[in-house]
């Protein structure tokens, strides 16, 4: 080795040499995204099929002939090479892009839907063929959205496969978009013209309780009143007891599509999360803000109607609901949940503003079996844990001390579990009356000032 090349190792000593997979990878996402930069500017309209396979096999395939080259002659274990030195990955000039990419996709499809007609127009064959009705924004985003936990899911095993939890929780977050978020309600408005989505109900469907919004699905005879019951008994009965058994992960990391997307396309960038005490305490205020808001607002909303308007007045939930859907549904959850992946990390919204989260997290908290067991005197404080973990928990902080983790805000994902070399950490539910935080009072029977940053 000559000096010259001494030089370009120390100035780049994570050089990204891309073999001959991922360069064929590469090439065919290049065609897809080709595909859809001419679909998106109205070029070839007329051959609107042909422009849709050329974009969803390009990105799907070139995505997959990639990932098998990044992985599939690789050993079982942790490959998380060059997280902090990808410019993609590490709030580098790549990322920043793909933010403004991300952010402006979102804002096309929330406010100007107008500039994605020729997306819409690529997505009318698939639209006609599936459900009977004309594309839409929204049936052109699903299908991306689908496409893409699909996808970055495949890449998700290849890179997870030594965990068969990690293996388990993405088959079944893509079984549920694939299926209950995307298929089935397409069959449902092609045979019923009405569009349930049977995994989203309140509070996250912050409007599904509301006295107008019940009315209407119950007008869709006796699907609408299955739609009615199963929300309503997955709200108050189903989630208490199955968070009580399995904490809120048998949602956030297994059924959930936004947990879907974040665990999958989303993973390049979970050590973005901010682990800060400040960041900590931002989280607890805005979420159960959030969640106290949909809490009055449909309080509010059911006295009303019970008072046949004589509360709020006939405009007044449409108002209410209005302004909700914008400033949290279209601005928190869409726009910046997900298109500040690249800056904030993957779960931005699941952290600080999904109410779903709220919900479950309380009942996890103070009344559940869910842990995440450790054994301290294994830890050697690599802080991959800490790293990792997408909801901005210092779990190296636990593990030296060999408590248990029992924290509203996680969502049992297990990646903490899967990057750690030594074992320390385990996922168990036990029994709800024992001692979950492994926390040992004094003899007082009160904490002890250094574990007090357990409670939260």
């Amino acid at each position: 080795m000559n000096n010259s090349d001494i030089s370009m190792s120390l100035a780049n000593p994570h050089p990204a040499n891309y073999n001959t997979l991922q360069k064929i990878g590469l090439a065919v996402i290049a065609l897809g995204v080709l595909s859809l930069a001419l679909a998106w500017v109205g070029i070839g309209s007329h051959q609107a099929l042909l422009l849709l396979l050329s974009t969803l096999l390009g990105l799907g395939i070139g995505g997959l002939i990639f990932f098998y080259g990044t992985y599939g002659h690789l050993p079982e274990g942790i490959k998380n090479n060059r997280a902090f030195f990808s410019s993609i990955s590490s709030r580098g000039a790549l990322g920043w892009m793909l933010g403004i990419v991300l952010t402006g996709f979102y804002v096309s499809l929330y406010f100007f839907p107008e500039y994605m007609s020729g997306l819409t127009n690529m997505f009318e064959p698939l639209s006609q063929a599936l459900r009977g009705t004309p594309s839409s924004q929204w049936f052109v985003y699903g299908t991306f959205y689908t496409v893409a936990v699909l996808v970055m899911g495949i890449k998700f095993i290849m890179k997870y496969r030594h965990s068969r939890y990690q293996v388990l929780r993405t088959i079944s977050v893509s079984f549920f978009q694939l299926i209950f978020a995307w298929l089935l309600p397409a069959i449902m408005v092609r045979l019923y013209n009405y569009e349930p989505y049977l995994t989203y109900f309140w509070p996250l469907d912050y409007d599904a309780i509301f006295p107008s919004n019940i009315k209407y699905i119950l007008s869709n005879g006796r699907l609408g009143q299955f739609v009615v019951v199963w929300g309503l008994v997955l709200t108050f009965i189903g989630t208490p007891v199955l968070t009580y058994f399995f904490g809120k992960r048998w949602y956030c990391s297994w059924v959930c599509g936004c947990g879907g997307l974040a665990e999958t396309a989303g993973d390049p960038f979970r050590h973005l999360s901010d682990k800060s005490l400040r960041a900590w305490k931002i989280e607890r205020v805005l979420i159960h803000s959030i969640l106290g808001i949909i809490l009055i607002m449909t309080a509010l909303l059911l006295v009303d109607s019970a008072a046949k308007g004589g509360l709020l007045g006939e405009s007044a939930g449409k108002s209410m609901a209005k302004t909700y859907g914008f400033l949290i549904g279209s601005i928190f959850a869409g726009v910046i949940g997900t298109g500040f992946y690249p800056i904030l990390g993957n779960r931005a919204w699941c952290r600080f503003g999904c109410p779903m989260a709220a919900y479950l997290g309380i009942i996890q908290r103070f009344k559940s079996r869910f842990r995440i067991t450790t054994n301290g005197g294994q830890c050697i404080s690599c802080g991959n844990c800490s790293t990792y973990c997408e909801m901005g928990i210092d779990v190296r902080w636990y593990a030296q001390r060999g408590q248990n983790i029992v924290r509203s805000s996680c969502v049992g994902c297990g990646v903490c579990s899967a990057v750690c070399p030594r074992g320390v950490l385990k996922l168990e539910n036990g029994p709800e009356n024992a001692n979950r935080t492994g926390i040992q009072l004094d003899n007082q029977g009160l904490i002890p000032l250094e574990a007090v940053k357990i409670l939260d």
